[in-house]
């Protein structure tokens, strides 16, 4: 990739809290933090006709149907009124309730990617716009622009508000251009040109959710991955929870139980670590074992070495982001951490637009699109998820120390882990 993009740059901070109110810094939740008498009710495997049961159970209970599931859980979103919880987890159909928790897009202010992890040395970047990616990603965010020219959106589902998968907020719309911009010599360029893009829209134009959106998009891939070839998927979202202590995909924890079902059934999970400097097993899904989560690092000339000039923010040249969340060197969580460019990123925008922001939401789609050309490439071929998420750490902590950043594990930031750097160039 050789050309020179111009950028619009965006002066308020993209960062939305669950209540719809701008913040100029991450929302921080709360572990505790839940949607008061929201729930989900997942079913044993007894249970044949979860659609059948969900009927009864509101029926007996007065409960609020929000969704249906059938793929990765076999269950029900719901409503459910006081006083009458404890009968609905007392049902012998019910495997167990699970409160509904807030999400929120993961992005904080407002792109050299590309070319920092050598995404443009794929001979999918071919300039002229003939090379694609034929490897499915299903974006899980606010949707996608669905006209924009960069774009190569094929489908989609709604699980937020209104019945359509556009982007009204951009955040989606910027994390696909990211995967999969065309290399056509317009606009910017993404990691995985041309890849067939599918929008799953679970957050609202404010930029937020809740689990019961997120299970909902994530039940859609499910049902949909085999047939549509969807081999990838990006959230660069998060709320407040930790992994489970549960092993398997049967743990009480429903979005754990519902991305874990996901995973068996082929899917990648490329997930933002989040943006609040801090450790990121209090956050999910950064915090789920069976998904490949991605720290920031800042970038500004796309080239390694450091001492480039600072751009849209203060940041300083191969470092780990300031606003970057972190594992814990020695941890479990260091067997899927992995980093990406994620300051000053520039890729599309709503309305057919561009923009220029950061946030370990714009780290994560570099490690997506990066999956879906080593998938397309041969490299990750027949690999099942838990090797996909391996191969592409072992490749990038095999690259030359003077390929890496300051904070890598090759020169740590006392006990913080931030991962390799994510490397494309082999692809």
């Amino acid at each position: 990739m050789s050309r020179r993009i111009s950028s619009l740059h965006l002066a308020a901070i993209l960062v939305v809290s669950f209540s719809g109110v701008a913040s100029a810094a991450p929302p921080g939740p709360s572990t505790a933090e839940t949607l008061v008498g929201r729930y989900i009710v997942v079913f044993n495997n007894a249970v044949t006709d979860p659609a059948a049961a969900a009927n009864d159970l509101t029926r007996a209970h007065g409960l609020g149907v929000l969704h249906h599931y059938e793929h990765a859980l076999r269950g029900f979103a719901a409503t459910i009124p006081d006083g009458r919880l404890a009968a609905v987890q007392a049902d012998p159909r019910v495997l167990y309730v699970s409160a509904d928790r807030p999400v929120w897009a993961i992005a904080q202010t407002l792109p050299t990617g590309v070319d920092r992890i050598e995404g443009d040395n794929s001979s999918t970047h071919s300039g002229d716009g003939s090379g694609s990616v034929n490897v499915a990603v299903a974006i899980i965010d606010t949707g996608i622009d669905i006209d924009h020219p960069d774009l190569n959106v094929v489908g989609g589902v709604n699980c937020s508000s209104g019945r359509s998968y556009d982007d009204g907020n951009g955040h989606g719309s910027h994390v696909a251009g990211t995967v999969a911009s065309k290399d056509d010599a317009a606009g910017a360029v993404g990691m995985a040109p041309g890849a067939p893009l599918y929008a799953v829209r679970v957050l609202n134009n404010t930029g937020s959710g809740s689990w019961a959106n997120v299970i909902c998009g994530v039940d859609w891939v499910t049902a949909n991955a085999a047939t549509l070839g969807i081999k990838v998927a990006n959230m660069s979202l998060g709320g407040s929870g930790s992994d489970p202590t549960g092993a398997g995909c049967s743990t009480g924890v429903a979005l754990h139980d519902a991305i874990c079902n996901s995973v068996a059934a082929g899917v990648t999970y490329v997930v933002a670590a989040g943006n609040s400097n801090v450790n990121f097993k209090d956050s999910v899904p950064a915090a789920y074992d069976e998904v490949l989560t991605v720290t920031a690092m800042a970038d500004f000339n796309g080239a390694s070495g450091g001492g480039a000039s600072s751009t849209c923010r203060s940041d300083v040249d191969d470092t780990a982001a300031d606003f970057s969340n972190f594992t814990t060197v020695g941890s479990s969580d260091e067997s899927h951490t992995i980093a990406a460019p994620g300051v000053c990123i520039y890729s599309a925008w709503k309305r057919a637009g561009y923009n220029t922001i950061s946030g370990t939401s714009m780290a994560s789609p570099h490690v997506a699109g990066t999956v879906a050309l080593c998938i397309g490439s041969g490299g990750c071929a027949g690999l099942t998820p838990s090797q996909i998420i391996s191969k592409l750490r072992n490749d990038a902590a095999a690259q030359p120390s003077s390929y890496g950043f300051t904070d890598d594990p090759d020169s740590p930031n006392g006990s913080r882990y931030y991962g390799y750097l994510v490397h494309a160039g082999g692809y």
